[in-house]
């Protein structure tokens, strides 16, 4: 198989994995981008695209299986929409973007290695609003600046704050990332920023792992193999990203 092929090959298993864990998987995404020389112009819209319909296909079976609470989400919106499509409409060096997406994805691979916090139906806390309101609009400015929708970032919060169990987690990150990931896109096309033109194929992609992952993780748990796989590539795309 050529580039290409592993390329479209991957982006269904990142989606798998990702929405199995109520994510969009923008991060996994930008980082099959950047491993496979996508150019930097084109990651950040696309990324957007992928997230919007991955997360959305996560809220829906996590909101069906009862997980989501509103009290839990409304918070951390209220500013993330706005700042997340200013942060969008920000151009920064690429350099600067590479070092800020690199961070992003060792937050992702501990993410996705389970390392980042856990939380017990017993050891709940109740949400405290003006911190949460605070991070929010960080989360959601950083989120549309380098072209994910936070809820890489949004997750270790909820739990190591023992706000969410793990599936309430899953079901409010899939919701703020795809409000953010929409106000995102509509800032990066504000300011005549566009996606590849193959972006249909990789939605259609990310659209099939993305269901059978939402699925899967609201029912059962993600499986251990995919989850090696994707820190790989999210480390792999890091060091690339840090050295390059």
């Amino acid at each position: 198989m050529d580039f290409n092929t592993y390329f479209l090959f991957l982006i269904p298993i990142v989606a798998f994995l990702y929405a199995s864990v109520g994510h969009g998987g923008a991060s996994g995404y930008l980082a099959l981008m950047v491993l496979f020389g996508i150019s930097p112009a084109l990651m950040k819209p696309s990324a957007l695209v992928l997230n919007i319909f991955v997360s959305a296909i996560a809220f829906f079976q996590y909101y069906r299986q009862g997980h989501f609470k509103w009290k839990l989400l409304v918070p951390f919106i209220i500013l993330s929409i706005p700042l997340s499509f200013l942060g969008a409409k920000i151009h920064i060096d690429v350099h600067t973007y590479k070092l800020i997406l690199a961070g992003c994805l060792v937050i992702a691979t501990i993410r996705i290695l389970g390392f980042s916090g856990k939380a017990s139906e017993t050891g709940i806390k109740e949400l405290k609003f003006i911190p949460a309101f605070l991070i929010g609009g960080l989360l959601g400015f950083v989120s549309g600046m380098i072209g994910i929708g936070g809820g890489i970032l949004l997750s270790p919060v909820l739990l190591l704050l023992h706000w969410s169990n793990m599936k309430q987690t899953a079901a409010v990150s899939a919701a703020f990332i795809f409000l953010n990931s929409i106000s995102g896109l509509a800032g990066a096309s504000l300011s005549a920023q566009s996606f590849s033109s193959e972006i249909y194929l990789w939605a259609g992609l990310a659209i099939i792992g993305g269901t059978a992952g939402a699925w899967y993780g609201s029912l059962k748990f993600s499986p251990l193999v995919l989850k090696y796989v994707l820190s790989l590539v999210l480390f792999s795309a890091c060091i690339k990203l840090i050295f390059s």
